[in-house]
């Protein structure tokens, strides 16, 4: 361990086993320490139905319904990853793939007025769904096949609209489009998790909701992927690409002392040894003096033994409850998944739900979701707290995580990996690249 490396990573959560799995294809020379024993850190899949138990402090033993422990392997943090999207991309098109499997989910759906329905995203769901009226279904298909052309560079396609200037208000004006529409289309279609997008440039908004109908395009069912055997499993890919590349990975390993020097780190100290780096990556629990609270999330994770009411019995899913429709000023999230992704036994779901703490009474927010879901066989409440860097890390060369939202995608966490990227080299994070650089070693496929 005494040794210089171009980085060191802290923590095995997905954000940092992305981020390590993409220097180490770089080619920095990375060194990935975690004190836990298990992979996955605060995004960890429990894979013991007694250890979840153990986990929330549930007296007893999981009974005899529940079937084999060892059946089960329960995320703690969700995270589908949209089918096209950039990091959602990464895992397909690198040799990660060649250690896990990737299933796509079977819903994406919305709440209205205490109901669910399926996220239309397509011209054709458009006119048949039950979500809107005939007149509002025609204005929203002349609204997708307008998103379907819609080019930045091509005049021809903007139809009287400046990408870079109209609101994102302003259009939905100009197509007539109803707040119900608007908070399925920005919330479900583009996946803001606030209505602060509708008074900003189109151009972002617009790009989003074209990434959703190609991530939907891509494998003709639904936009979001999930890896078999549960999320747990994506760091450990992403941790064994970066061996490939000539990473270093050390588990269950103290962490004594990050040391900094005139304001720069310059290693790591652990059992005694000290690791010199250049640039540091790690969570927000290894710097807690560098971080500030600025939120928290609940997250229950309920045991079912049924499919969600008018999902068409999808065996997972995602639903997506947007603030306007209970008042609130946060979206709630449900993710479902089952035995279809080998995380639980036949017969039973896993549902998800989560928001952002608004009130003291945070057990009363999630409410509608859990509604939702009907008779629940087991019920784990976390809440925790959100953490984001007090600062960029360009000077220190300290970069920290920001914790996991409450969102069941993992858009928002693509974001903070691209930004963590940008800020450790100056440069934008290019998909290509890495694929070009994998394939230098590889060869074509």
């Amino acid at each position: 361990m005494n040794e210089e490396y171009d980085v060191i990573v802290l923590g095995t959560g997905l954000t940092e086993c992305i981020l390590s799995g993409i220097m180490s294809v770089n080619g920095k020379k990375v060194l990935h320490m975690d004190r836990n024993l298990y992979y996955g850190g605060e995004s960890a899949s429990i894979m013991l139905l007694e250890d979840l138990y153990k986990r929330f402090k549930i007296p007893g033993a999981p009974p005899a319904s529940m079937g084999r422990g060892r059946d089960w392997n329960v995320d703690l943090i969700p995270k589908f990853l949209m089918a096209n999207g950039q990091l959602g991309k990464m895992p397909l098109f690198t040799e990660v793939t060649r250690y896990l499997d990737f299933k796509v989910t079977e819903g994406s759906f919305v709440y209205k007025g205490g109901k669910i329905y399926k996220v239309p995203s397509t011209e054709a769901e458009a006119l048949a769904s039950s979500l809107m009226g005939l007149f509002e279904k025609h204005r929203f298909r002349k609204f997708l096949v307008f998103v379907a052309s819609f080019d930045e560079k091509d005049p021809r396609t903007l139809e009287g609209i400046d990408p870079g200037k109209t609101a994102m208000r302003k259009v939905y004006k100009k197509f007539n489009l109803g707040q119900d529409v608007m908070d399925f289309t920005g919330h479900a279609l583009a996946l803001y998790r606030t209505d602060d997008y509708l008074d900003q440039p189109c151009v972002e908004t617009i790009n989003r909701i074209k990434l959703y109908s190609e991530s939907l395009a891509r494998y003709g069912k639904n936009p979001y992927l999930y890896p078999l055997y549960g999320l747990g499993e994506l760091p450990q890919g992403f941790a064994r690409l970066s061996a490939i590349y000539g990473g270093t990975y050390i588990v269950n390993k103290p962490i004594e002392e990050i040391i900094v020097q005139n304001g720069k780190v310059v290693g790591v100290k652990s059992e005694g040894e000290i690791a010199r780096c250049k640039q540091l990556i790690c969570d927000p629990s290894y710097m807690k003096d560098r971080v500030e609270k600025v939120g928290q999330v609940i997250r229950v994770i309920c045991i079912v033994s049924h499919p969600i009411k008018n999902t068409s019995d999808a065996n997972s899913c995602q639903i997506i409850i947007p603030q306007n429709q209970v008042n609130c000023k946060s979206d709630i999230y449900v993710c479902m998944i089952s035995s279809a992704h080998n995380v639980a036994v036949q017969g039973k779901y896993i549902a998800i739900v989560s928001t952002t703490v608004e009130t003291k009474e945070p057990k009363k927010e999630i409410r509608p979701a859990l509604e939702l879901l009907e008779l629940l066989e087991q019920k784990l409440v976390s809440i925790s707290d959100l953490f984001v860097p007090k600062d960029l890390g360009t000077e220190s060369q300290i970069f920290i995580s920001r914790t996991y939202d409450a969102t069941t995608h993992f858009e928002t966490a693509c974001d903070d990996i691209k930004d963590i990227y940008k800020r450790m080299t100056g440069s934008e994070f290019d998909f290509e690249e890495m694929k070009r650089k994998k394939n230098d070693i590889y060869g074509e496929d």
